[in-house]
């Protein structure tokens, strides 16, 4: 078995949307996040070598926040980009400050390919090094959880 999660997922929107929705805080803010969560905040220096640092908020669990680089930046085409929690300031912290695993790994990789589909975008999310179990099980939910979020947005921004 991989230790890596592939989603993929068909949106009705172009690709350049879908992209931007990846690369423009105020688009990413509307649908970061599983049901529950909002983004409260999200900064993004969108090019190679640059980096993000997101919150998600939710009533119960408080805020979360998260950041890496991008690695590699292809627009409407390709992001590759490191993922690791962070505080508030953006520095990295452990998984466990969040309550993960002990065993979650402190940074991971993430590969979203976009591609155009007759006006159509079909993005395949690559969540690399998440090995099994539990904490793998919850990533997939909250991704797909999160995409059926971005379906609404991205309806929203084409409206």
């Amino acid at each position: 078995m991989s230790d890596d999660l592939l989603v993929e997922r068909t949106f009705n929107a172009p690709v350049d949307l879908v992209f931007k929705a990846w690369t423009t805080p105020d688009l990413i803010m509307k649908w970061w996040g599983a049901t529950g969560f909002t983004c409260p905040s999200a900064t993004i220096d969108a090019e190679q070598g640059g980096k993000y640092h997101l919150a998600m908020k939710h009533e119960e669990y408080g805020t979360i926040w998260s950041g890496g680089e991008f690695k590699e930046f292809v627009p409407n085409k390709k992001i590759v980009m490191t993922d690791h929690f962070s505080n508030e300031q953006g520095e990295k912290v452990s998984p466990t400050e969040y309550g993960m695993d002990e065993n979650f790994p402190e940074e991971l990789e993430i590969a979203l390919d976009f591609e155009d589909q007759n006006g159509e975008t079909k993005m395949t999310l690559t969540h690399f090094g998440l090995g099994g179990g539990e904490d793998a099980e919850m990533t997939k939910d909250g991704w797909n959880e999160a995409f059926d979020k971005l379906t609404g947005a991205l309806a929203g921004a084409q409206a």
